[in-house]
């Protein structure tokens, strides 16, 4: 199967960044790695918005990623980092096969507010459960990854590592499947649901398949937080998280299966730098930046790329 263009990009961009974080310290290769995190969660925002719908719940999937690598590891004494990774899309995909059968029912604010309201459930379970550590959460035990186990220092490479691998193959999947029927298939929901009714195609099933596959996709997101961070708590599921993921899919776009990644590492970076120079205001800086790149690039950073290409052309 030949490549394409833009997948050629994306491995070549993974094995650059892969090749400098052996070069740069620790600090920035941990935020790189819950940036990539971060951008697995707002792609499954992007696939939603693609078909129309806007989720303020999708904390929900980010939280069950997460719970079940610390559960996992706590409670069934998996240590390995892709067997956790691939219980947490299993639970995941489980719930939200369930759930997707009501929320495909909605549209607009009503899919907006109901999933919220989920996602707001499995907080309130989580801050009641004393047996996981309530509003504290626990840690996360000591991982391995095929049989290696990461020394002293390398922990945080190694998680970089697994992450642009998922990452990469996500992207990699999703930039085809963006592309195939089932993708064009959300876009013309979007547009006119009716029509595509008419053409024959079941609407629902095609949002069934979409909406289950962002959550799989934010899974691996939470996952992967929690296997850097070390440590799961409830808060992963409050409202103010998920507002994040689709603040960020806003700023990037969803023109380009890039755009959640590039936006979601601007958002990691300027809040890192905002909280160690204005530590009592950074939350203004923050919004400050947000707000003009929002003014002047209305559909997104990846506009940019776009009006490049525009421009050339």
């Amino acid at each position: 199967m030949k490549l394409e263009r833009t997948e050629l990009s994306l491995i070549g961009v993974a094995i650059a960044i892969a090749i400098l974080a052996q070069f740069s310290p620790n600090w920035l290769v941990f935020t790189l790695t819950l940036a990539i995190s971060t951008a697995l969660v707002v792609m499954g925002v992007v696939m939603l918005m693609r078909a129309g719908l806007v989720s303020f719940g999708q904390g929900l999937f980010y939280c069950l990623g997460g719970y079940a690598v610390g559960l996992g590891g706590r409670f069934l004494g998996i240590t390995d980092a892709l067997v956790l990774v691939g219980l947490g899309v299993v639970v995941t995909t489980v719930v939200a096969m369930i759930l997707g059968l009501l929320m495909t029912r909605y549209r607009e604010i009503f899919f907006a507010m109901l999933s919220l309201a989920f996602s707001m459930i499995l907080y309130g379970i989580l801050v009641k459960s004393h047996g996981l550590g309530s509003t504290d959460g626990f840690g996360v035990v000591d991982w391995t990854l095929l049989g290696f186990t990461p020394g002293d220092g390398q922990a945080t490479t190694t998680a970089l590592m697994l992450a642009l691998v998922l990452a990469l193959a996500i992207a990699l999947f999703l930039n085809r499947y963006f592309k195939s029927s089932i993708g064009l298939a959300c876009e013309a929901i979007r547009e006119n649901e009716v029509r595509v009714e008419y053409m024959g195609i079941s609407h629902r099933k095609v949002l069934y398949i979409n909406y289950v596959l962002a959550a799989a996709v934010g899974s691996v997101g939470g996952s992967m937080t929690a296997l850097a961070a070390g440590h799961v708590d409830p808060t992963m599921a409050y409202w103010t998280i998920s507002g994040e993921f689709v603040f960020i899919a806003i700023l990037g776009g969803t023109g380009h299966v890039a755009a959640p990644f590039i936006a979601a590492l601007i958002f990691t970076l300027v809040r890192t730098y905002a909280v160690e120079l204005a530590p009592n205001a950074w939350q203004m800086i923050l919004g400050i930046v947000l707000l003009l790149i929002i003014l002047f690039l209305p559909k997104g950073i990846w506009s940019l790329f776009t009006r490049k290409k525009g421009a050339a052309s």
